[in-house]
């Protein structure tokens, strides 16, 4: 229980300290911070998972840290987290030299997004049903649904 605590309060000051740019810039203030993060993302803290995951992906180095990021967005995506789910709809759509784009799996990922009240989710869902992509046939209904809830969520 205690730890828990500690890990609450060491993770809300580690976000706190974002804020100074030259205290990220020293090394074992980073290190620190980033233990923080993980310890809080290991806890199951979606949105521990998802500011962590999103940090690795984009500010990670090296390849573990892009995969490590990319499963915590994972995690953070089926806790309910709509900008995770979104990331994971780019990052699938792109595609890498490992895997291949996936626009069924870029549709899986913003529905799970728009469904959690992520507008661009919605609007780029909207896009892709519409136009089609690799492994993925237009859809012109599934398109109109998908743009008439991007119009809910304000976009």
């Amino acid at each position: 229980m205690l730890w828990k605590l500690r890990a609450r309060i060491g993770y809300q000051v580690a976000r706190w300290l974002m804020r100074f740019p030259k205290l990220v810039a020293r090394p074992r203030a980073w290190q620190w911070m980033q233990g923080q993060y993980a310890r809080m993302a290991a806890l199951g803290d979606v949105p521990a998972q998802s500011f962590y995951g999103h940090l690795l992906l984009h500010r990670g180095h090296g390849f573990g840290a892009r995969e490590e990021g990319i499963r915590l967005l994972r995690l953070a995506a089926q806790g309910g987290d709509g900008k995770s789910a979104y990331q994971l709809g780019v990052l699938s759509l792109a595609g890498d030299a490992r895997q291949a784009p996936d626009a069924a799996e870029a549709a899986r990922w913003w529905s799970l997004a728009a469904n959690a009240g992520h507008p661009l989710a919605a609007r780029k869902l909207a896009d892709l049903y519409r136009d089609g992509g690799p492994g993925l046939e237009p859809d012109p209904a599934a398109a109109e649904r998908a743009a008439r809830q991007a119009g809910e969520l304000g976009l």
